[in-house]
Formats: C-alpha cells, structure tokens, sequence
C-alpha cells in the first residue's frame, strides 16, 4: 500500500508540474492553441528524460538524454508544434527523433506521425518508450533525416528540431499542396531563425518566426558529424 501511495503522489505531484507548466511558461509566453496546450499538458515530460534529471522535466530548459543530445525545453517545442497549424487528420515528418517527446505531443495532435533519428540508441531506446507509453501511432525511423522519408511521403507537415544550413530539397519534394515545414536555419551551427514554408504550387512561401538555438542538423544535406564537439 506504501508503495502504491508514493506512486500516487509522485503522479500528483508531475500532474502538478505540468498544470504550472502550461500557466507559466506556455500560455504566459503566448501560446494560445488549445489543442496544443492540451497536447502539453497530457504528455509525461518526465518519462522522457534520464531518471536524475526527472524532477527538472518541466522546467523551461533544455535536458541531457545522453549520446551528446538534449530534450528541448517546453516552450520550444510547444512553439514549433503550434507553427505547424495542426487540424488533426495529418500525417506529420519529425526530423530529430531524440527522446521520442516530441514525436509524443505531435501524436496527439495528427492522424500519424513519422520521426527520424539519426542516432541508432536513441532511435531505439525513443520507440521501446514510446510503445510502453502506449503510442502506437509514432513511427520511428533510424536513418539520415536531410533526406527526409521518401518512401512515406507526401507528408502534411514537416518539423525539424535541428539547425540547418539551408533547407534541404527532400524536404520540399516530400510536403503536401498546403504542408508546411518549420524549420531553424542559419549560417551559424549554434544560432538560428526559425521558418515556416507553406507549399503553394511549386513554391514555398516563407515565413521568419524568430530567433532560436538548435543542435546543428548533421547529414548529407546537412552540417558535418564534426560539428558537433
């Protein structure tokens, strides 16, 4: 029974978190999608994040989960998934797999979703977590995220959660009439603007969201692996 009590509040004390979390950091700082602060607000931050670093999971900063990679903080990601303009029917590209959080908001939001991974142990350790949490309908994909995910595409909406140098072409041949990429891009690996590409026809009308600092995307179409220290 003691056991079962100090899971209860443990579980209370996260639901907590995460209502403090939607207060303070998302709608305080302008996020208004309901849907999106209702994605937020359901998705266990904690369980994506490394078991010392779980009672920090809701504060607005990004957190380690090992082989040199971090979970973006929440209002990061709350940002990029309200850019996206999610209804719900969509089939969504997630470049940047990492934990699987992400991939995890974006599921309660769109009909399916693809997320790529460059790194195998996430990639592995991000779809064993997200089973046992119960999402079936994230696809996780090891491979080279520049070239996006031919043999699944057209999607409705692209996010990449890396910086990159320009976008990649993949990219655009892979977004739906109406789809819309969000994107960090910059000359610099450690600093950049975010964008969202709307696909009208054969051209992408752009967008300059802000500025933000991303991971630098590592690929063929993206930064070298020695950019990362």
């Amino acid at each position: 029974m003691d056991t079962y009590r100090a899971v209860e509040d443990s579980a209370s004390r996260y639901s907590e978190k995460r209502e403090r979390m939607i207060r303070e950091t998302l709608v305080a700082r302008g996020i208004g999608d309901a849907r999106v602060l209702a994605a937020m607000g359901t998705v266990p931050r904690e369980e994506f994040v490394p078991q010392q670093f779980q009672s920090e999971a809701y504060g607005d900063c990004p957190l380690p989960i090992g082989s040199g990679q971090t979970v973006a903080q929440p209002y990061t990601v709350a940002f990029m998934v309200e850019a996206l303009q999610l209804k719900g029917p969509e089939r969504v590209l997630e470049i940047g797999t990492g934990s699987g959080y992400g991939a995890a908001v974006l599921a309660h939001l769109a009909n399916e979703v693809h997320t790529v991974e460059r790194i195998l142990l996430l990639a592995q350790q991000a779809q064993n977590r997200l089973v046992r949490l119960g999402y079936r309908g994230v696809h996780v994909h090891a491979a080279d995220g520049t070239l996006g995910l031919p043999s699944c595409a057209p999607f409705d909406a692209i996010v990449v959660t890396a910086g990159a140098k320009q976008l990649p072409q993949a990219y655009h041949t892979q977004l739906a009439e109406g789809g819309r990429i969000v994107i960090p891009i910059g000359s610099n690996p450690s600093s950049q603007k975010l964008y969202r590409f709307t696909r009208q026809g054969h051209q992408l009308v752009k967008e300059d969201l802000g500025q933000f600092a991303f991971v630098p995307l590592i690929g063929k179409h993206g930064w070298p692996a020695d950019t990362v220290s």
